[in-house]
């Protein structure tokens, strides 16, 4: 299986990858074909990208890696840049980077003279098995995250998991986190096979998450439903990754390690309210503290955290929504979570 059908894009990966957008390019016609980096893909993959694709690009743009650079002022100015580099309505953008990149560059060509085509090429196993995949672009207003965004697809999605030779062990660390995640919504087998894997840029395993995000997303492309499953972890999670992003004091958090503390809080209050037994729990924990070291937390952290919930972009109508599992496979939607459980869910975390 190396491309993956979706309603509107597929998703190539490894070798029919270089054929598929070189063809796309060809057939598209585009007037100008520009490349969006950040200085760490320029200087290990738009090299290696160049080698097959070089003589189809036209320009390339450069933003600064990091989560505190997802912001409309950094979109101003790459929105300035096609602007007087002479891109128009049949240009193309080519987002080379992680979710960082192709979150803020899929946002960007969707609002560009009302929309211009963009094509991801994730670098980061996290962008690989999740941000890149499902069409959702945006960035962060202030420290709260992807509050500014669209949903709208790519022309195609490409896979080389080459890339992740330039990552260094913490960041693959942070996008298994997604894929273990994957396992606890949907596939319980896949959980069981990935909790003891030690060689995070598993081709096999990377196709197997990419497969299940794709296949939810399918059905459900603007998230009314069923794709809500893949916010499991990320209430909780990404209120701890807001806070540990905006606070000096506090070493940055990457996604997947803020995540990885959403999925054992969130495991908690599953087994509170929807009857996930203590042995599944048990396991959700030890599984992710196997691969992510405990986060320490003090009361005026949890004090804090609980209350960025409030800013969650999945809220309704005042509440606070969760996505808990019924056992490790099967979630749940839109429960509620009475304030009194959070607390004891950091209890628990902390033990």
């Amino acid at each position: 299986m190396n491309s993956i059908a979706s309603d509107s894009y597929n998703v190539y990966l490894e070798e029919l990858a270089e054929a598929a957008i070189l063809q796309h390019i060809q057939v598209k016609k585009y007037s100008k074909v520009f490349v969006l980096v950040d200085e760490n893909t320029k200087k290990y993959c738009l090299p290696k990208f160049l080698e097959f694709a070089g003589d189809a690009i036209d320009e390339t743009l450069e933003i600064s890696s990091g989560e505190e650079n997802k912001t409309i002022q950094t979109c101003t100015e790459v929105w300035r840049e096609l602007s007087n580099l002479g891109a128009d309505r049949q240009s193309l953008l080519i987002n080379l980077g992680g979710g960082v990149l192709t979150d803020l560059g899929g946002f960007v060509a969707s609002t560009f003279k009302r929309g211009i085509d963009f094509i991801n090429i994730p670098t980061t196993l996290l962008s690989m098995v999740d941000a890149s995949i499902g069409g959702k672009t945006g960035v962060d207003f202030g420290s709260l995250k992807n509050q500014i965004g669209v949903i709208n697809q790519p022309q195609m999605v490409l896979i080389f998991p080459k890339l992740l030779e330039t990552l260094d062990k913490r960041q693959l660390t942070s996008g298994f986190a997604e894929m273990l995640k994957h396992g606890l919504i949907k596939d319980q087998l896949y959980w069981e096979n990935l909790r003891n894997l030690t060689e995070f840029a598993n081709s096999d395993c990377i196709k197997k998450s990419i497969a299940i995000k794709n296949e939810v997303v399918m059905e459900d492309p603007t998230e009314k439903g069923i794709r809500k499953i893949l916010n499991y972890g990320h209430t909780l999670g990404h209120a701890i990754e807001s806070y540990f992003l905006k606070n000096p004091e506090k070493s940055t958090l990457l996604h997947g390690e803020a995540i990885a503390v959403g999925m054992i809080l969130e495991g908690y209050l599953s087994h509170e309210l929807k009857g996930l037994s203590m042995l599944s729990l048990e396991d959700i924990k030890t599984t992710f503290l196997n691969y992510f070291k405990k986060v320490d937390f003090t009361e005026e952290d949890i004090r804090i955290i609980i209350d960025l919930l409030k800013h969650d972009k999945k809220n309704t109508h005042g509440d606070v929504n969760f996505v808990l599992l019924q056992e490790i496979g099967s979630a749940v939607l839109d429960v509620k979570v009475p304030t009194e459980l959070f607390e004891k869910a950091f209890a628990y975390y902390k033990q």
